[in-house]
């Protein structure tokens, strides 16, 4: 989708895209997910990039993996645009569970609250930060 400044025609071809993405796959983030695979890297990108989508269904298309119900309920509320300054989703103890895409790209962080303990890319990131915790508790 080229953009010109000024054009608004590339962000209204996204929301029409958006809405019949999100009404064709109704709740189902896994159908969406494999609806958003097939589009083409632009129009991938600015869709999970963008406040069409909430953070859950960005974090579902990255991780392909269901959040906790704390998780999902705090990215549920998000824009998932948000998702590229980072979430914090959940504390675990003295753990925070930070999410994010940088670059397309998702990373999740385990902090202490003060550093960065573990960082973790890729599809799998979620999975290994949650088994980080688990052994660290």
């Amino acid at each position: 989708m080229d953009d010109i400044p000024g054009d608004t025609s590339g962000y209204q071809q996204l929301g029409t895209l958006a809405d019949t993405l999100l009404e064709e796959c109704d709740d189902d983030v896994a159908l969406l997910a494999e609806r958003i695979d097939r589009l083409p890297p632009p129009e991938r990108d600015g869709l999970v990039g963008s406040d069409f989508l909430n953070a859950y269904q960005v974090f579902y298309y990255f991780f392909r993996v269901e959040p906790g119900e704390v998780e999902r309920e705090r990215l549920i509320l998000i824009p998932g645009s948000e998702l590229q300054y980072g979430i914090r989703i959940n504390e675990i103890e003295l753990f925070e569970l930070i999410v994010a895409v940088v670059d397309k790209k998702p990373i999740v962080v385990v902090s202490d609250g003060d550093r960065i303990l573990a960082r973790y890319s890729g599809r799998n990131a979620y999975t290994a930060a949650q088994e980080y915790i688990t052994s660290a508790l």
